[in-house]
């Protein structure tokens, strides 16, 4: 006999918890950007319900096998998120960054070009104004980022750049300053993650000058 699952329906016709798949079905049939998922147990569904949902819906990479070989990264992304971008000529040279909502393209927001910046902290510029738009906004969809260090430096709330500061590039400078003082004062929902280019091509956000 299978094990009783219970579905918990985030966006549909009617969110809430549902006993079987065929009540979920109609809930979530032909819905644009339906969000839902199954937990063994009520209690898991209800406390995924009354969470932040993509926490849950989350993809999880698999664990990396005992034989020592890599994990495998996940083969979706969800639609419904924005994913961001920086463009840079040279190193350092003329930065700027935006985001763009992954489900059709649009374009959120676009900063630049400025003097004397870096990739690094064009990425990191604009997750932290995904973030901060998103909060604003009272969003909690996640923010796709191909860049490690970037992801690594708003998740320390440190931007880490060995970039020195001229005249020039103050007002980068000015916008690194009120990143990080807005990520030591704000918490957020939204998952920061990395986007996988071997496997859903260039990140939506990209400038597409390589």
């Amino acid at each position: 006999m299978a094990k009783k699952k219970f579905y918990v329906v985030w966006k549909g016709v009617k969110p809430g918890i549902y006993n079987s798949w065929d009540d979920c079905k109609a809930q979530v049939s032909g819905f644009e950007n339906a969000l839902y998922k199954s937990f063994s147990t009520l209690e898991e569904a209800e406390k995924a319900f009354s969470g932040n949902p993509w926490k849950s819906l989350q993809p999880q990479q698999r664990k990396k096998p005992a034989s020592g070989t890599a994990s495998k990264p996940v083969e979706k992304f969800f639609p419904e998120s924005i994913a961001v971008d920086a463009a840079c000529s040279g190193n350092p040279g003329l930065m700027e960054y935006r985001g763009v909502f992954v489900a059709d393209r649009t374009e959120i927001f676009h900063m630049g070009p400025m003097a004397e910046g870096t990739n690094n902290i064009g990425e990191f510029l604009a997750i932290v104004h995904a973030l901060a738009l998103l909060k604003q906004k009272g969003s909690t969809i996640p923010i796709y980022s191909d860049s490690v260090n970037a992801i690594k430096w708003v998740k320390n709330k440190k931007c880490n750049t060995k970039l020195e500061q001229t005249t020039a590039n103050r007002p980068i400078f000015d916008l690194i300053e009120r990143a990080e003082a807005w990520l030591r004062s704000n918490s957020y929902p939204n998952p920061i993650l990395k986007w996988e280019t071997k496997l859903w091509g260039e990140i939506p956000a990209d400038f597409g000058r390589k």
